[in-house]
């Protein structure tokens, strides 16, 4: 079945909504108005007021709610609308969210869900359009997951609705109209694995979200100058999938990293200084980076699209690493 990746969110939320009783949708306009994505389009009208919450402007307040509705036994999928603005709640998911296990000497579990949206690229300026995935991957106690394709959109709510720890999804606003075939059922599926996109030999291409596209754009560019190019979808932020990034490193000896959050303390610096740790003997060449420019996100489109890693800045770095 071909669907969008809002369509397979959607499905997943229905699901996770009809399977788990004590469920419950919360965020700004994910009711009434049928989320700021149309993700939760609907849902209103099926699941009635009880299950799908429309919250006031308060990312601190609403998330709060979800976090002591999960202590009091429920599972709420709490949505906040840009990870912008998860800045505002970052209180009530680091001070208490992660660490209310270990406070409590693994007395309270907290089966919680915040989704929210991260990337530039829509000309929405410098205060919509980051990518703080790699802030939150740092705090122990959370798991961060990125789904880039339809079908990790689709699954990946399913399966983190059974975790007893808080799980962040993060959706790159990028990826919402994209088309792909989707199983109906999948036989085994396991979010917290990278996925190998592409199997060569090489050079490694590590990334996530929204930068997944553009890299299986460059590898298939990179195909026709005759080098096989390895892409690794990391999925899961936090926790890394150290046996997958470290199996293809060994066996290909070059690597890139391409990352949207800015180079400096990012995500892709934490990837490189494992591989240089664990695999130093097997490098061929330093670990190269490509990431967002170290601006804020400007406004105008052409400026916009010179600061985030383009297919055409991947191909470009590819090819020198491989020379």
């Amino acid at each position: 079945m071909k669907i969008t990746y809002r369509e397979a969110l959607n499905l997943s939320l229905k699901d996770c909504l009809n399977l788990h009783p004590n469920s419950f949708l919360i965020g700004e306009d994910v009711g009434a108005y049928g989320g700021t994505y149309a993700v939760s389009k609907n849902l209103l009208k099926e699941f009635g007021s009880d299950k799908i919450i429309d919250a006031p402007l308060s990312e601190v307040g609403f998330t709060g709610l979800g976090i002591g509705a999960a202590m009091g036994g429920m599972k709420p999928i709490v949505e906040i609308m840009t990870i912008n603005f998860a800045l505002l709640a970052f209180d009530q998911i680091i001070n208490t969210a992660a660490i209310v296990n270990f406070m409590s000497g693994g007395q309270i579990h907290l089966p919680l869900i915040i989704r929210m949206t991260s990337g530039g690229g829509r000309q929405l300026g410098a205060q919509h359009s980051n990518s703080f995935e790699g802030w939150l991957a740092h705090i122990p106690g959370l798991k961060i997951l990125a789904p880039a394709t339809v079908e990790d959109a689709r699954y990946m709510l399913i399966y983190a609705m059974n975790e007893t720890s808080p799980v962040i999804i993060i959706e790159h606003a990028l990826l919402f109209n994209i088309s792909e075939e989707c199983p109906d059922v999948l036989q085994e599926f396991n979010p917290f694995h990278a996925q190998l996109k592409n199997v060569g030999k090489d050079l490694t291409l590590i990334t996530y979200g929204g930068m997944l596209p553009r890299c299986m754009q460059a590898c298939a560019e990179m195909k026709k100058k005759g080098f096989e190019i390895e892409v690794i979808d990391l999925r899961c932020l936090r926790p890394l999938d150290n046996k997958t990034i470290f199996s293809s490193v060994k066996k290909n000896h070059r690597v890139l990293i391409v990352d949207e959050g800015w180079r400096s303390g990012s995500l892709a610096a934490e990837i490189s200084s494992r591989i240089t740790e664990n695999c130093f003997y097997d490098l061929d060449a330093p670990v190269y980076r490509l990431c967002r420019k170290e601006f804020p996100i400007p406004y105008p489109r052409h400026l916009e699209e010179a600061i985030i890693p383009r297919f055409e800045d991947i191909v470009i770095k590819l090819e020198e690493i491989l020379k």
